[in-house]
């Protein structure tokens, strides 16, 4: 029986496609590496019956390309030197062990379908899915084609089965293209970041990020924000004169006139209008123009395009709405949301599509209105040859989508509707009146078909612009006569709306990936949303851009990065080689960078500017151990030590709260100890400032605190405190947090696993001695005496958690608060049988020796 193996890009895609091409009829079961199911049935393939289908899943790409160990440090590696460093793939998620996973469902497969998403990310995962499956794969016979593509856009049964009866192959010029943007953003995005980061964070003391990062599709993104705050900080206001002449028209309504002349900047010659104008009290209509218009209908809908509207009228940010989109497409309600397509294929069902609406109580009315009238041809839009246009693919309520996605997925139905629907006509009226010489008009709409308005209810037009009928000769009573005073107004911050539309015009990142650097230069605290969804720089964004104007202005225009995406797209159209336009590419921003380092002092003078130097920042927290003076807390993200007598900065762990632990010192260093916390619900451990940025034993690295410090006799490290193997992760050991009492804990000192003891525990210490069934520490317990679980009134006790009948029902496990979300969580928690094993060679060593020369012979031996 031949055998053919599916791969689709996310695990609840891969059941929907299993669910449609199996008529409903699959077995299920879970992959080995648990995140993934593999979906089974029998079916026909290439006209042969009888063959079976394994439809599975990645989740995203399987590889990521980064540095090689060594060049990964960043205080050994000059960053000029990434321009040139080897570069490699890596499994892009190594706790799903991806590529094993794909390789072990490979063996025995004849055919490889591949069901990615349909862009050119897509082409790129479907080459990381060959590479994992190709060497398990049974052989093909001679030339025969065993990998093929399916073309797709939406998750409906017509779409999908329609790709299956006309597989393609996969884009491998596509692919490349997307393999030189990574490595070439790579490669700039870490060598600026690296350096302007340890050069200004080395400095300053409260630029409040943690990141001073540069990219080449990121820092035009921030320039477009900074170019309009330079505009309202350089702008000057001037003051102008407006007449404003309310009058009562015969039938009763008022009217507010407007002046032809608009306004004047002259103020004595607007007086002399306003007393021209005085001399007046009838208002004559002296024309009156009469003059059918209509408003176009909108175009198909794109990605960008329902970013921008998604911001400005729903108030949700742009990565927010991809997500709600995604979410939306995976679970069949919408199209592919990803495209820039603006114009329906001939072969779209416009008809089909628009009767699945029929029965909605929001739009169900106007839908049988246009079914019975006839639909409208869609205006022509732009055909890029991608997706079609976002459209809604079948019927859908709030109740089952939530608030949220229902707003989005109302927006994508009105507009689809509309898009078919006729324009909108009214009848525009200008009356033109005479206040003595000086001339006014006043100009109303009244709608004679609402066309598309009347689904698109936010673009119709508003009662109050109808007018009463006009004759010409007759006098209106002006009411009064106003001579206004006004100032012209700087432009406003940007919104979200109007920076999607200044990427899209400049060429600065795609549908897929605009999204993504608006979000980054927020969480790099260069911008803050502000109302309206305006996107306000900060302090530090300001002088970054000004920095880059400065020295090299190319650094943050918009032309360098859109010079750059119209050669990736010759590689996408196989017009241009890979590694020609990636050569290219960095050996321009090489020499960039060689002479941004060469000028760096010129952006540091507005950082002197703008920012307190580490020396004046922070408050004392904990002595050094080179001079014993006090070391000042630096809270400012990163959160660091500066010892401004040695003129040293210590690194801490970010993410959490530091103080002080009970003044006690590192027997290696003298240097206090400092106390990270996430709370009562998290985490805590204390670390030298000195042993975490400078590592004391060969089996340590920089940022290990005393969790993980490997000292044979220091009675805050981890061979003191160890307990076990981690139950969840693989690399971690459980370790006493001694700070925990009264309410005793241990934890991971890799993955965010905490296990409780409960209450009423005095004093909790660990052992010499190990568990003979599972080799973790014996740990001795002394309960309140009130409470204690032993029998007799006991207060004493020493046993294994994990085996000991008294001490088991004693142990939760919990998952500590972190204040940023962690990975690991979604595998469940081993039992002790699940072959991980507690040894107490995974957290403590061996047994201790008995003196002190013992123990650090036993060490270093």
């Amino acid at each position: 029986m031949k055998t053919v193996l599916m791969v689709a890009e996310k695990p609840s895609l891969a059941q929907a496609l299993a669910k449609i091409l199996s008529n409903s009829s699959m077995h299920s079961r879970k992959g080995s590496n648990s995140a993934c199911s593999i979906h089974e049935y029998t079916g026909k393939f290439l006209g042969e019956p009888g063959v079976r289908f394994k439809m599975t899943s990645v989740c995203g790409h399987v590889m990521g390309l980064d540095f090689m160990g060594k060049y990964n440090s960043w205080d050994r590696v000059d960053p000029v030197e990434l321009f040139r460093a080897p570069a490699l793939k890596k499994e892009s998620s190594p706790n799903l062990h991806m590529p094993k996973f794909l390789e072990r469902e490979a063996r025995g497969c004849d055919y490889l379908v591949l069901w990615l998403d349909c862009d050119k990310e897509g082409e790129n995962i479907c080459f990381e899915v060959i590479d994992a499956v190709k060497p398990a794969m049974n052989r093909p016979r001679g030339n025969e084609q065993i990998i093929f593509r399916a073309h797709f856009s939406a998750i409906t049964d017509t779409d999908i089965k329609r790709a299956m009866n006309n597989l393609g192959e996969p884009n491998k010029n596509e692919s490349d293209s997307v393999d030189a943007r990574q490595e070439l953003d790579l490669r700039i995005g870490c060598a600026f970041t690296r350096y302007q980061t340890k050069f200004f964070q080395g400095k300053y003391g409260d630029l409040d990020s943690t990141l001073i990062s540069y990219g080449p599709c990121q820092t035009p993104t921030l320039g477009f924000c900074v170019e309009r705050h330079d505009k309202i900080q350089s702008f000057k206001p001037e003051a102008f004169w407006v007449l404003q002449v309310p009058v009562t028209h015969p039938s009763g309504k008022t009217l507010h006139l407007e002046w032809d002349r608009v306004r004047l900047f002259d103020k004595e010659v607007a007086h002399m209008f306003l007393n021209i104008v005085k001399g007046n009290d009838q208002a004559k209509i002296v024309s009156v123009t009469k003059k059918e218009k209509s408003k176009s209908r909108p175009i198909a809908l794109n990605t960008v395009e329902m970013l921008r509207t998604a911001s400005s009228g729903l108030g949700m940010g742009p990565q927010y709405t991809m997500q709600m989109a995604e979410r939306l497409y995976t679970q069949g309600y919408i199209s592919y949301p990803r495209t820039e397509t603006t114009h329906y294929p001939d072969n779209f069902d416009l008809r089909g599509t628009l009767k699945q609406q029929v029965g909605s109580s929001d739009w169900g009315n106007a839908v049988k209105e246009l079914l019975a009238q006839g639909l409208e041809k869609p205006r022509k839009g732009a055909d890029v040859g991608d997706h079609p246009p976002i459209t809604p693919m079948r019927a859908a309520t709030e109740s089952e989508l939530g608030h949220d996605p229902w707003r989005l997925y109302d927006y994508i139905t009105r507009h689809f509707i509309a898009t078919i629907s006729p324009d909108c006509r009214y009848l525009q009226t200008t009356a033109h009146f005479e206040i003595g010489k000086e001339k006014f008009t006043c100009t109303g709409k009244t709608v004679i078909h609402p066309g598309y308005t009347a689904v698109m209810h936010w673009q119709a037009i508003v009662g109050d612009e109808n007018l009463p009928p006009f004759e010409i000769g007759e006098v209106c009573i002006v009411d009064e006569v106003r001579l206004v005073e006004k100032q012209t107004s700087p432009p406003d911050y940007l919104t979200e709306s109007e920076l999607i539309t200044l990427m899209e015009k400049h060429g600065i990142g795609t549908d897929a990936s605009i999204p993504v650097h608006i979000n980054n230069i927020c969480e790099r605290n260069y911008v803050n949303v502000i109302g309206g969804r305006k996107l306000k720089p900060t302090t530090l964004g300001i002088v970054l851009v000004h920095g880059y104007q400065k020295i090299d202005p190319d650094l943050v225009l918009p032309t360098m990065r859109s010079a750059v995406e119209k050669q990736l797209n010759l590689i996408a159209t196989g017009k241009a080689h890979g590694d020609a336009v990636l050569q290219h590419g960095l050996d321009i921003f090489e020499r960039k960078f060689k002479y941004f380092v060469h000028n760096i002092l010129g952006m540091d003078e507005l950082f002197e500017v703008s920012f307190s130097p580490l020396a004046a920042s922070g408050k004392p927290l904990s002595r050094c151990g080179k001079c014993r003076r006090y070391m000042k807390f630096v809270q400012a993200k990163p959160s660091r030590l500066h010892c401004s007598s040695c003129d040293e900065t210590y690194s801490l762990p970010q993410n959490g709260s530091i103080k002080l632990y009970k003044e006690l010192k590192c027997p290696l260093d003298d240097f206090e100890l400092v106390l990270w916390t996430t709370g009562s619900r998290g985490k805590s451990y204390p670390l030298c400032p000195y042993c975490y940025n400078n590592a004391p034993f060969r089996d340590m690295r920089k940022g290990m605190g005393c969790n993980e410090c490997t000292h044979p006799t220091c009675i805050h490290s981890l061979g003191q405190n160890g307990v076990s193997g981690c139950v969840e992760c693989d690399n971690g050991a459980l370790v006493l947090d001694q700070t925990s009492a009264p309410k005793w804990r241990m934890a991971c000192n890799k993955c965010n696993v905490v296990i409780n003891f409960g209450e009423h525990i005095h004093k909790i210490s660990v052992a010499e001695d190990s568990c003979e069934e599972c080799d973790s520490a014996i740990l001795d317990f002394a309960f309140n005496k009130a409470k204690s679980p032993l029998e007799d009134g006991a207060t004493e006790h020493s046993g294994c958690i994990f085996c000991d009948p008294v001490l088991k029902p004693l142990v939760g496990i919990k998952y500590a608060a972190m204040k940023l979300a962690r990975a690991g969580r979604g595998r469940g928690v081993r039992g002790r049988g699940g072959g991980r094993g507690r040894g107490r060679g995974r957290g403590r060593g061996r047994g201790k020796p008995k003196d002190k020369m013992a123990q650090l012979a036993a060490y270093f031996v």
